[in-house]
């Protein structure tokens, strides 16, 4: 080892063992002594450092203040930080530079030579560490300060410290008029009065009542106004400090919205009510009078068939079919009252079984050929609301056939998440302008008197099968007849409301 005739020779072995990078410097600037530490972290060999200018060591655009400080340093020797204040950066000798923390000690040789002692820590990873946490605190701080919901922060005793933006408009204070006061002045009794109850009782035991979790509770802004808010606070331990961040959203909107949806919700309650009755009261008082205008007129048709010409008995015809439709329209009015009304159970529905009594109900005649297709689907629906769609498709298909020989084929297919029905016939076809017409209600494209309708049918198909959230249309060729296609979800849906009467 070199003997630098210092004061302590001692001194010379523990710079060379020390695992903190150290190196020793004459007055001069001149490097006198590097340990391996020192070396390893500038990127130097052994005994490679020895009589180099300290500034080797410093980034060029450095050099000049350096040497300004080295002096200063020797005019005035003592130990301390070199450069407090300001960032110093050491020279790899690759030439890359990284961050360095210098600290200086005097030095005098047996001669009285002027040395100092520097100690170099290598801060790159401190550094980055601090540029994070910089950077995560500029978004942290972009957060509160743009967020749209309020954001407060208080200690563990209620006493507020911060506001951002959002709850400074919320409540009508600015962060300065509140800083220092409790929480509770932001909270209209009786909160006010059990807050500070409730953070004493989680201080002493740590049952949470609010603290990780959400509720709906009222705010009080400074011009005295109540507004309901949603609040869930989050707790915090900054050292030894427990703290609480508080985010509020003011909900007089969403509030607003569920008293008028509830007031809606009882409205339409009420009317539906009040429909239900007036529909069976209109029956019982409408069907009363038919049924003795029917008997008469059956009566008339019997006893004097004899004392009626062909005109008179084309009349008593008449008179008896449109009584007859009459009563049918009023129960088709009925069951189109009744749905998404009133409701009943879904239940898992064989369409093969259910298909074959709807053809067994309707009795085609013998000229008719039904034909259904084999290996239909079970379905989640009402049974009557299904039943009422494929009887209403079929005997359509019976009422209008034009033809000799009716044909009438029921298919399924698989469309994804639905089943997608047809029931297809051959009778006379449907005009395009009338697609949407015949799915009105009271609609029929043909003359009553010819026959028997009430408009009814096909709008209750559509109004069922859009309350299951599937859809119903056609396809048709003048003199080919046409087909009725609707779908179904496969595992069933929540009930449409949108075809409530």
């Amino acid at each position: 080892m070199k003997n630098l005739g210092i004061e302590g020779l001692s001194l010379e072995w523990l710079v060379a063992s020390a695992t903190d990078a150290m190196l020793i410097v004459d007055q001069d600037g001149k490097i006198v002594l590097a340990n391996p530490a020192l070396e390893k972290l500038f990127g130097y060999g052994p005994d490679g450092m020895l009589g180099l200018a300290l500034e080797a060591l410093v980034p060029s655009r450095f050099h000049a203040a350096h040497v300004g400080q080295r002096d200063d340093f020797f005019e005035q020797p003592r130990s301390r930080a070199m450069g407090a204040g300001a960032e110093l950066y050491g020279l790899h000798h690759d030439g890359y530079e990284f961050g360095v923390e210098v600290s200086l000690s005097p030095l005098r040789t047996s001669q009285g030579q002027q040395m100092v002692l520097a100690t170099v820590r290598d801060i790159t990873e401190r550094k980055l560490a601090e540029q994070a946490l910089q950077e995560s605190e500029a978004r942290m701080r972009a957060i509160f300060e743009t967020a749209v919901d309020a954001i407060l922060t208080i200690d563990e005793r209620g006493v507020l410290e911060r506001l951002n933006p959002a709850a400074e408009r919320m409540f009508g204070y600015t962060e300065a008029e509140v800083a220092g006061r409790n929480v509770s002045m932001l909270m209209p009794q009786p909160h006010r009065a059990q807050h500070d109850g409730y953070l004493a009782h989680y201080r002493e035991t740590g049952e949470k009542r609010i603290i990780g979790k959400g509720r709906e509770v009222e705010g009080l802004r400074q011009d005295g106004s109540v507004f309901p808010i949603e609040l869930s606070v989050v707790e915090m331990q900054l050292g030894a400090r427990r703290m609480f961040t508080g985010m509020v959203r003011d909900i007089s909107e969403r509030k607003a919205a569920e008293d008028r949806n509830r007031r809606l919700m009882q409205e339409i309650s009420s009317a539906n009510e009040e429909l239900t009755n007036f529909a069976y009261v209109v029956s019982h008082d409408l069907k009363a009078p038919l049924r003795g205008i029917g008997s008469l007129a059956d009566w008339l048709a019997t006893d004097y068939a004899e004392q009626f010409n062909d005109e008179g008995k084309e009349h008593m015809r008449l008179l008896i079919n449109r009584v007859h439709r009459m009563s049918s329209l009023i129960d088709g009015i009925l069951q189109y009252s009744r749905v998404g009304r009133v409701r009943e159970a879904q239940l898992p529905v064989d369409l093969n079984r259910l298909l074959a009594d709807v053809v067994d109900l309707l009795a085609p005649p013998p000229n008719f050929r039904v034909t259904v297709a084999p290996a239909l689907p079970t379905v989640l629906i009402e049974p009557t609301r299904i039943q009422q769609v494929f009887h209403n498709l079929i005997s359509n298909a019976i009422k209008y056939m034009d033809k000799p020989d009716g044909e009438i084929d029921i298919g399924c297919a698989d469309d994804g998440s639905h089943w997608r029905f047809s029931v297809r016939d051959n009778g006379p076809g449907i005009e395009t302008r009338h697609f949407d017409r015949i799915f009105q209600l009271f609609q029929t494209l043909a003359s009553r008197d010819r026959v028997e309708s009430t408009g009814v049918g096909l709008a209750l198909a559509k109004k069922i099968v859009e309350m299951y959230h599937g859809r119903i249309w056609l396809e048709s060729q003048m003199g080919q007849g046409c087909t009725f296609w609707f779908t179904l979800p496969k595992s069933g849906a929540p009930l449409s409301r949108t075809g409530n009467t």
